[in-house]
Order: C-alpha cells, then structure tokens, then sequence
C-alpha cells in the first residue's frame, strides 16, 4: 500500500530528529552520522574508515540507543574463527537428564553489529561475517537462521596499521554499500569532545525510533520517486569509471585521461545500486519524495571510493580515489540543472 504524503512528512521529521538526538553525544563527524543513517535506510551495510579514537564504536552504539535496537561488537582477531560470529550448536543435557544439540546465538545475531578492524581476521573468518550481510541468513549445520530486522553492519578497518592485517578482496568490498571516511577532529570539536567526556554531566540519549519505524522507513525509501533523467545521470557516472582498455565494448563512456591513466577496474552495478539506493535514503531525510541531481552527487563518493581499483602507476604516483570521482562528477554532462 502507498505511503501517504503525510506519513512521508512525518518520517522526514522523525529522522531528523535521530541526527539532532546523536549529535548531542557524537561531536562532528557529520558524513559519517548522516551516510550511517543513509545506511540504514537503504538496507545496507557500511565500511568505515579512521584512525584508532574518533569515535566509530561510540557513533554505532549510540545510533543503536536512539533507534532502540540490539547492539553488538566483534572484536576482529587472527585468531577469531566464523564460530565466534555465528554461533555455534552445543551439547546440553535437559531436565529429564536427556542430551540433545541447542544452538547458541553468536554476536551477528543483532540488528547492529560492529565489526570492529574487519581486516584482522582471516578470510574464511571475514565470510563469514559477508554472507549474513549479503544473504541476510546464517547457516549452521544445515540449519539456515534468518537474521534480525533491521540488521545493520558497520565494519571498520585502520588504514595506517597493515601488519598482521588480511585486506578485503575487492569483491567483498563490493558487498559494502558505501565506504566512509573519518577525518581528524577541528580544534573546536575537539574541546567539544574534552568538554562532552571529562565533565560532570551525564548525557542521556532519548529513543526516537523502534525497529518496526526503521523497516517502515526502509520501505518509504523504496517509494521515493527517481526520474528516467536521474537514472541516466548515474549511469554516465558508473560507466565513466571504467577504463576504455577494460571495456569489451570499447564504448566512450566519458571517460577522463586521468582516469584512463590511473585506473584498472571501475565500478560494476552493485554502485550504481548504491548511488539509487543512498539518493533515495537521502531524499527522504530531507523532507522529499523524489530525488535531485544534488542527492546523487553528494552519495557519488562514499558509493564509488571503495568499488575503484587504482593500478600501479597511480598507486606510485599517490592518485586520490575522491580526488578523481570529484573531477569526474565535474565532466560528467547532467542532464538537470543542480536543487
């Protein structure tokens, strides 16, 4: 059944109160609020980046108290196997002094999960974690669980610390619906921040949403109305990132010189599914039910960042991932004038 303008309204005023709700404990950080919450909205999974204290457990743990949903975090370790995230099955004896198999939940099994330095873990322990991102199911000695709902993962990785590391394939990374990247605190927000966690005063976080809301607004985020126009614009885009020497059609997709130079692979459709998807979530949250030029551009970055692999020559020569979208979004004909 349609959502009605005013359901719309109303849901628009709700989300914007969740932002006010978790800025009064999380100072700056503002992408990375606003494109968790995009997330979360469009049904996806989030890749944070940053450097170790600025705030990504906190940031996760108070959007869960604000939406008034489970909360969990995993510890990525060498040493972790799948078993510590899915659970395992256990033998336990009942009252009548029979044994039978139980099954005890493991820590994917909320409807937000931490997973805190993905890359530390080893591959067969980070498919794991992938496969009840992608498949929103768990299976466990045959037996398939169905997850949570909703069911958010917010997975981070440290980029300066590659000892005792397992980096993510690209096409896990692909299973990502954005990547965030967390910046160094300003001065102000850092005395904010001294202000916030030294001090006397106690803040309390106030439940906004439930979980019954947040699926409710994941299906209005479907409903958000996208122009043929829209659609195009995006295409360009996600075709733009492929170098022509890839590209078995051999099309001009509109690609840069730089781009050609410095880039191997470009973005698949999982991107251009996110870019619709987080446009969409964007959309919403800013009071309208159809979605403009500004919002694909404002998603085009944390979208495409981690689906562009950069070759050696660029790599060598220290080429910026967002300083290339930046410029394509710049050449990119739009077939719409900016909101």
């Amino acid at each position: 059944m349609p959502f009605t303008p005013e359901q719309f309204e109303e849901m628009s005023g709700k989300l914007g109160l969740v932002k006010e709700e978790i800025g009064k404990f999380i100072v700056g950080q503002q992408e990375a609020v606003e494109f968790s919450i995009y997330s979360i909205l469009a049904d996806g999974h989030a890749l944070l980046e940053g450097l170790p204290g600025l705030g990504k457990t906190m940031l996760i743990r108070t959007i869960s108290e604000v939406l008034d949903l489970s909360f969990s975090r995993i510890q990525f370790t060498p040493d972790l196997m799948p078993a510590d995230i899915t659970g395992t099955s256990i033998l336990e004896r009942n009252e009548e002094g029979m044994q039978r198999f139980a099954f005890k939940e493991g820590p994917i099994f909320s409807q937000m999960v931490l997973a805190d330095e993905i890359n530390r873990a080893t591959p067969k322990t980070q498919s794991a974690l992938l496969e009840a991102m992608g498949e929103k199911t768990v299976t466990v000695l045959g037996e398939t669980r169905q997850m949570a709902r909703p069911f958010f993962v917010l997975a981070t990785q440290n980029p300066i610390e590659m000892e005792g590391t397992y980096p993510l394939p690209e096409a896990q990374m692909d299973r990502f619906l954005c990547k965030i990247i967390l910046p160094y605190p300003a001065k102000s927000e850092l005395k904010e921040i001294i202000l916030r966690t030294t001090g006397p005063r106690l803040i309390e976080i106030q439940k906004v949403m439930d979980a019954e809301e947040i699926v409710m607004a994941q299906e209005m985020v479907k409903e958000v109305v996208i122009a043929d126009e829209m659609i195009n614009y995006a295409v360009d885009l996600v075709s733009a990132t492929h170098n022509n020497n890839n590209n078995n059609n051999n099309n001009n997709n509109g690609s840069t010189d730089d781009w050609a130079k410095y880039v191997q692979y470009g973005s698949g459709p999982r991107g251009l599914q996110s870019i619709i998807r987080l446009a969409k979530a964007r959309a919403l949250v800013s009071g309208r039910y159809h979605v403009s030029i500004a919002d694909i551009k404002t998603v085009a970055k944390p979208a495409l960042r981690h689906r562009i692999l950069i070759n050696y020559e660029g790599e060598a020569e220290g080429v910026d991932v967002d300083g290339l979208i930046v410029k394509l979004l710049e050449e990119v004909r739009q077939g719409a004038s900016v909101q």
